[in-house]
This record gives structure tokens, C-alpha cells and sequence, in this order.
């Protein structure tokens, strides 16, 4: 009896003392971090990057969840420079974007972050000044969680995704301006004309010809800038640098993609493994299990993989319109080098595509193509505080989202990618295999919608929201509290990851509370996306396409979220 009296008391000793270490703050973090120019040879010619502590990428910070973080930044550049948390929940004053959300920090001074960690997974951070992120300013943040991860693994490696140029960023936008297509090195050929003859005959082939003529566009236009000027990297190496991850064969690998391409999407896949993607956007999802998933520039993939064999494995990231690829492996030891896949054909877009993008008839030929690219904004909805449609007074039971189009995914299938393996049993990742792992606490129906046209104006590469660039809108504003739909509707020709700051974006694939939960939704030519969001952070925000050279020609909107308190006295 006394024995069971003691074991009593000590495990309410023992009870007393784990109620008092959890009382205990968090453990707070303090990191260092300088931003400065570097020689670097990543083609064979030594060019300038701007990188963070001399390194690119930037070094990987690993914090963990409920950790408050103090970043000291200091700028040794002869220009002010930012650095944005991408993807983390912070107080907007500590966001990092110059002219929205601080002033930017100055040359030779210092600035310090403090925010504390509410989330865990994959994200990363990046420059938000000028083009100082396509020079090599980014690198990757792992927050581990505080009640252990959801999947066991033996090793963890990040593989940073990202392109380089030696050229300097503001000369590939000059050269964009003059010329959209500037970089678009896989036109069609005669060879192409004389085989469609054969295939389609005359008449549809010159009528082909003539439409895509007209628009002074090529159906290989799928990326803006290419391998013909970008290096493909994984963590700042390129692929004859063959960068490895060791594993020993039986042991399950967690593998981290990061996305932090300036323009570039890539189509991802290990020959010879599945690959099983467990977080998207640093968020848990159901398990998918897939043989390829395509990452969107800015996203993140979570994935896990369990090499059997003794031997090397290619990690292999086709950039999006086939001209070039990121490479790694995935070795029992270094020096190992996989077998690597050529690159697939180009892909085409059709005259079907365009005109879903531009709502043209090509068939009728009575409105010129060029007109859906002007944009001649139709009716855009304002965006003074009271944009879009009132959603408050509306039936949102006879509305049944769970039986929109959308509910089946309909928008959010990537057909152009997915077309590419209709023949074969290859699975590749779509937005609709996405379920989040945990049930989300606010989920309301929309209280109003707001609709946002991406457009643009290839003939002087200039993009923009509901036909206006950001120099020439007014901002979004939203109330705290509130839950707002956003439907995205894509009239370009190009696909536009939109990332919004401070708050999540709930994509809505027909999942209801389980509907995956992003900061940067991918919208597709012609595609129309709805996302609904809660609004639960005050302040100022921005809300962009996270390809470089288009935020920075006009796809950038400032969104403004009126504090609790102006919230409720506005309704009064």
C-alpha cells in the first residue's frame, strides 16, 4: 500500500513539475543575417549575386513552432533591401515589404524582426526589393512542430528549386518589353508546317497559321523566360554539380521542395520511386501518392520516399515548357550519378486554350485575338471597400458549393499536364488529390465575393488586375473578422501563382472544411479559381503573381484589412 502511495505522489510531482515547464516561454531564437554581394560561377562565368551570410541559398533557418524569432538584418548593399517571411503568420509590420508594410532597410543599416511562430512545416523567405530575389536572395525556413511530426522519416533534405540568369534581371525585362517572346527558343518550324500539311491538310493547317499570325503569338508560348537564358538550380547548385542526398536503402526520405524560382514552374518525378506528397504549402494533407507533382513558382511540396535498392536515383525537375531541368540524386553514397530521362517534347497550346483565356471565336474570326489580350477591362469591380457582391444576403444553401463545378475539380486538374500521361499509368499531382489532415475551425460560408481578372498586355509585357496595374488601383480593403471569397478568372495566356500575405487562402476543390489551405494558388491559362479567405489579420498586405517580371509590371495589388475595432464601428 505505501508503494502505491508513493508512485501517487510521485507522479503528481511529477504531474506538478511538466504543468510548470509548460508555464515556461518558449525558448526565443536570435539569428543573424547579412546581406551583401557575391561573386559566383554557377555556368562558367563569374557574375554578382546579392546573397544572405555569403551564401546561395540563403542558409536554411529551422526554428520550431511557438519559438519568437528576433532576426537582425543587416544590409551591406549600396541599395535598401527586404527580406519577406513567405508563407508565416506575423504581425504585418514585420512582413518585409517595402512601401506596404515598412520602409525597406536602408544601406548599412540594420533591421530586427520579431515575431512569434504559430505554425510549423516547409517555407521560405526571399527578397521583396526590386530583383534581388532572381539574383539569389531567398532561402528556406522548416518550422518543426511542437507536438512531434505526423510522419516518421530517417532523414530530412531540402531541395531548393530556383533559375538563374547571367543576365542581369533588369535587362531580361527590357528585353520582354521590346519583345515578349523575346525568349522563346522552341517556335514551330517549316519542318513543323510541312508535317501538319500532311497531318491536317491545307486548310487547317493555314488557318492554324494564319489565327496564331494574327495574334503575333506561337502556341509554344508557355514561359516567358527559358533555359535559353536560365540555369536551372537545387540549393544553388547546377545539375553537372550533381548535389546528393545519402540514404541507406530501406530508410523512408523526407524530401522538401521549395519553389523559389523566379519564372520558372517545374514538373518533378524520381524515376524509379513513388512518391508520396504529405504537405502542401507547409500544411498537412491526406497522403497522395503519385509518380510526378508539378510545383508552381513560390509553392511547396512536402514529399516522402523509400529507396530500396543500392543505387542511385535521379531527382529530376523539368522546367515547365521543356528547355532545360533542375537535377539531383538521391544516392547510398557520393559520386553516384542515375541514369538521367531526357526531356519530354514542348508542350503546345491549342486555339481552344486561347480562346478560354480571351472568351475569342477563332472560329468566326470576328473579334481579333488581340483584343482579349488589351483587356479592355469589362466592368471591373470596384475595389474601394465595398467591391465585389454582397454574399450576406444570399441563399447560400441553393448555392451548394459542394455541387459547384468546382466541387469536381473541374478547375484545378492541370488537363495540360495531366494530358501529357493519358497514355500511360502515371499519376501526376492535381490540386484536387489535396485534402487537408485537419478539419479547419473557421469555416463559414462567404460573406461577399470579390472578383479579380488577372489580364495583360503581352504587346508591351505589361500584367495586371482587372486591367489595371498596381500604379493605378486602389486598394482592396477587407473588414477583420470577415470571410471573403475571391474568385480568380484568368484571361492571359500565362500561368499566375497568386500569393497572398498574412492570411490563408482556402482553395476550394469541393472539400468544404478539408479544402487545402495555400498561400500560393496557381491559376492556370483560362482557368477560373475560387479561394475563400479568412480574414483574421489586421493590416497591410500584398497580394501578388509571384512571377518576378509580372509583379513587377503591374500584378500587384495592396490589400488593407481595417482593425477589429474600425471594423465594428463601420457596421454600427
Amino acid at each position: 500500500m505505501q508503494t502505491v502511495n508513493a508512485m501517487i505522489r510521485q507522479c503528481r510531482i511529477a504531474g506538478f513539475w511538466l504543468a510548470i515547464l509548460a508555464a515556461l516561454p518558449v525558448q526565443a531564437g536570435s539569428y543573424e543575417l547579412v546581406i551583401d554581394e557575391k561573386a559566383v560561377n554557377l555556368t562558367g562565368r563569374e557574375r554578382t549575386a546579392i546573397t544572405a551570410n555569403g551564401s546561395l541559398p540563403a542558409p536554411t533557418l529551422r526554428w520550431r513552432e511557438g519559438e519568437e524569432v528576433a532576426l537582425r538584418v543587416t544590409n551591406r548593399l549600396d541599395e535598401p533591401t527586404s527580406i519577406h517571411w513567405h508563407g508565416i503568420v506575423l504581425p504585418y509590420d514585420m512582413d518585409g515589404v517595402p512601401g506596404i508594410s515598412f520602409p525597406g532597410i536602408p544601406p548599412g543599416e540594420t533591421f530586427t524582426y520579431r515575431f512569434r511562430l504559430m505554425q510549423s512545416g516547409t517555407y521560405w523567405y526571399h527578397g521583396h526589393s526590386a530583383m534581388q530575389e532572381q539574383l539569389g536572395l531567398m532561402g528556406a525556413i522548416i518550422i518543426d512542430p511542437s507536438e512531434g511530426e505526423t510522419h516518421a522519416y530517417d532523414r530530412d533534405y531540402t531541395v531548393m528549386l530556383s533559375d538563374w540568369s547571367d543576365e542581369n534581371p533588369h535587362r531580361v525585362l527590357s528585353k520582354l518589353k521590346k519583345q515578349s517572346d523575346y525568349y522563346n527558343f522552341q517556335k514551330r518550324t517549316v519542318f513543323d508546317f510541312y508535317r501538319d500539311l500532311s497531318d491536317k491538310g491545307f486548310q487547317e493547317t493555314m488557318a492554324d497559321r494564319l489565327a496564331w499570325g494574327e495574334m503575333r503569338m506561337d502556341p509554344t508560348d508557355i514561359a516567358d523566360v527559358t533555359g535559353y537564358t536560365y540555369t536551372f538550380l537545387v540549393n544553388g547548385q547546377n545539375p553537372a554539380a550533381n548535389w546528393t542526398a545519402l540514404f541507406k536503402p530501406g530508410e523512408r526520405i523526407r524530401l522538401r521542395f521549395v519553389n523559389a524560382s523566379a519564372m520558372t514552374h517545374f514538373d518533378v518525378r524520381i524515376p524509379g520511386l513513388k512518391i508520396r506528397v504529405i504537405q502542401a504549402d507547409g500544411q498537412n494533407v491526406e497522403p497522395v501518392e503519385v509518380d510526378e507533382f508539378r510545383i508552381a513558382v513560390a509553392e511547396t511540396y512536402d514529399v516522402l520516399v523509400e529507396p530500396r535498392d543500392a543505387r542511385a536515383y535521379a531527382i529530376f525537375a523539368e522546367a515547365m515548357d521543356r528547355s532545360g531541368h533542375a537535377q539531383a540524386t538521391l544516392a547510398p553514397r557520393r559520386g553516384m550519378r542515375a541514369e538521367v530521362p531526357p526531356l519530354r517534347p514542348r508542350p503546345l497550346v491549342s486555339l481552344a486554350d486561347m480562346a478560354a483565356a480571351h472568351g475569342m471565336d477563332h472560329g468566326s474570326g470576328a473579334e481579333g485575338p488581340h483584343a482579349g489580350m488589351e483587356h479592355a477591362p469589362e466592368p471591373p469591380p470596384p475595389t474601394n471597400g465595398h467591391e465585389g457582391h454582397a454574399m450576406a444576403d444570399m441563399d447560400h444553401a441553393a448555392m451548394q458549393h459542394q455541387a459547384s463545378p468546382h466541387a469536381g475539380h473541374e478547375g484545378h486538374a492541370m488537363p495540360d499536364h495531366g494530358q501529357e500521361h493519358a497514355d500511360t499509368a502515371e499519376r501526376v499531382l492535381s490540386y484536387a488529390d489535396l485534402k487537408s489532415a485537419e478539419k479547419h475551425e473557421d469555416w463559414r460560408e462567404p460573406d461577399r465575393e470579390i472578383v479579380l481578372r488577372l489580364t495583360g498586355t503581352m504587346n508591351r509585357y505589361v500584367w495586371s488586375i482587372n486591367g489595371k496595374k498596381y500604379s493605378e488601383a486602389e486598394p482592396i480593403r477587407l473588414k477583420y473578422g470577415e470571410r471573403v471569397r475571391f474568385t480568380y478568372i484568368n484571361q492571359t495566356m500565362m500561368n499566375h501563382p497568386l500569393h497572398l500575405h498574412g492570411m490563408w487562402q482556402d482553395l476550394d476543390t469541393g472539400k468544404g472544411p478539408f479544402n487545402p489551405r495555400k498561400h500560393v494558388v496557381n491559376v492556370k491559362p483560362g482557368e477560373t479559381v475560387h479561394v475563400d479567405v479568412p480574414v483574421d489579420a489586421s493590416g497591410e498586405w500584398a497580394f501578388h503573381c509571384h512571377l518576378v517580371y509580372h509583379m513587377e509590371t503591374g500584378m500587384f495589388r495592396k490589400i488593407i484589412v481595417e482593425p477589429p475595432d474600425a471594423a465594428a464601428k463601420k457596421g454600427a
